[in-house]
């Protein structure tokens, strides 16, 4: 069993055979999905989604990059959304400064007010981080995000960032990029983290791994990560399957 704890399957790459990918998922060990939403309008396609299949879930939330789109006005609405019964986390949401737009305070402002709206659901947070490790963790520390949990979703850094978010009780998110040759830090993080801090996911439709690398990334090639990081760790890639399919219902809170 496969849990793809973070997908967009919204997105227009998924246009053409949505539906038909969707319904081979579960037949192909595919058993539980989280889309994920990265601003109101993709937050509101996840919800449409979990509510047509019931093994998908939805995260509702505003990414870094589409953070100046946020006004009070439809941060309620985004409050709404939340409280919908099949949504089951606040995200993406976190900094992105690998981008100059929007400026970095905005991005910091509504990071941290979507957490605070995580805390008061009673929801864990999917967190995007990039170049922007130590704000992050800042951040986090500073909001007591711990007292919400949530997940590093595509983890970029080294293993003394992997660290410092695991010690606040965060999952690891990892993905097809494990699969990639040039992929020594996160392999060496990959080795480091307790295997009861990782959960797999695609990040679909991008980020295929090897040997499907540069193609539309999809739900199905989670066994290539799962092998990639059972090799790593010198487990069998059932018993990673199964480790990380606990680890996203613990951490998303489906029992």
């Amino acid at each position: 069993m496969i849990f793809d704890t973070h997908a967009h399957y919204n997105d227009e790459a998924f246009d053409e055979d949505r539906d038909e990918l969707l319904k081979s998922l579960p037949e192909n060990g595919i058993k539980l999905v989280v889309n994920v939403g990265a601003n109101l309008s993709s937050t509101e396609e996840s919800i449409a989604l979990a509510e047509q299949y019931d093994f998908i879930y939805a995260a509702a939330g505003v990414h870094p990059s589409d953070s100046g789109e946020l006004t009070e006005a439809n941060f309620l609405l985004l409050e709404s959304m939340a409280s919908h019964k099949k949504v089951k986390a606040i995200g993406e949401i976190g900094l992105d400064y690998y981008w100059d737009e929007p400026d970095r305070a905005v991005q910091k402002e509504w990071f941290a007010r979507q957490i605070a709206l995580a805390k008061k659901c009673g929801l864990p947070i999917v967190v995007h981080s990039r170049d922007a490790a130590k704000d992050t963790l800042d951040i986090l520390k500073a909001e007591k995000a711990d007292e919400a949990g949530g997940i590093i979703h595509c983890f970029s850094y080294g293993t003394e960032m992997a660290r410092g978010f695991l010690n606040l009780g965060f999952y690891l998110g990892i993905g097809g990029v494990l699969t990639f040759k040039n992929a020594r830090k996160l392999k060496e993080v990959a080795a480091y983290a307790p295997l009861d801090r990782i959960v797999l996911e695609t990040d679909c439709p991008y980020m295929a791994p090897v040997p499907n690398r540069g193609k539309r990334n999809s739900s199905l090639n989670l066994p290539y990560v799962a092998g990639e990081l059972g090799r790593i760790k010198g487990v069998a890639e059932d018993e990673i399957q199964r480790a990380t399919f606990e680890n996203g219902r613990r951490l998303y809170r489906i029992l």
